[in-house]
């Protein structure tokens, strides 16, 4: 993801577009081509591990999800008469490549744990998306994301906050009864949303 988001900030919006369009042209995508789909997929994890090219697939996959075997392989079933590069989406995506080409982002592919905060300064912003504790995803299908790992999360959020360092969770407290207290006991603002999928 990483190296995708790195990819869309650092090439020129046509040049990704036309990208995408190649390989839409190429495997006939459309919301009802599992064939080419499939047959992308299979490029993707044979020859071209590009960003551009598993960008492309999460397009026409369920619920443009992504999702890796055990052997590394993107391995997303077709998102048959729902996911497609729409015209909706590519908007979107238009959008979000230019606000990331307009704004100072760093994005790294590291533990949390390893952040070095003192490098971090007033009008800093970190963003947390942790696998979601007490759920079974297929981000966290193997059990990577455990109590420990929240714990050591929430202190860092705490020493980010000590620092006068903006911070966000993305989690769903629905289920995680602990982190709602956590968040409440630090005075922290909880924003509720109210949105499905």
């Amino acid at each position: 993801i990483v190296e995708m988001l790195n990819y869309f900030k650092s090439n020129n919006l046509d040049y990704i577009l036309d990208q995408i369009d190649t390989y839409i042209n190429k495997y006939s995508l459309s919301q009802t081509n599992k064939e080419g789909y499939l047959e992308l997929r299979e490029h993707y994890n044979k020859e071209n591990r590009s960003p551009i090219v598993l960008y492309t697939l999460i397009c026409y996959a369920f619920n443009n999800q992504i999702r890796f075997n055990s052997k590394g392989e993107y391995n997303m079933p077709f998102g048959k008469d729902r996911s497609s590069f729409n015209p909706s989406l590519r908007s979107k995506f238009i959008d979000f490549v230019n606000e990331l080409h307009n704004k100072d982002i760093l994005f790294m592919n590291n533990d949390f744990k390893k952040l070095d905060i003192s490098k971090l300064k007033n009008g800093d912003f970190v963003y947390c998306d942790p696998p979601y504790l007490n759920t079974t995803a297929t981000y966290n299908e193997n059990g990577g994301w455990n109590k420990t790992e929240e714990n050591a999360l929430l202190e860092k959020l705490e020493e980010l906050h000590s620092k006068n360092i903006k911070w966000a969770l993305s989690n769903n407290i629905s289920i995680n009864t602990e982190l709602e207290s956590w968040a409440k006991i630090h005075n922290f603002n909880i924003h509720y949303l109210n949105n499905t999928y």
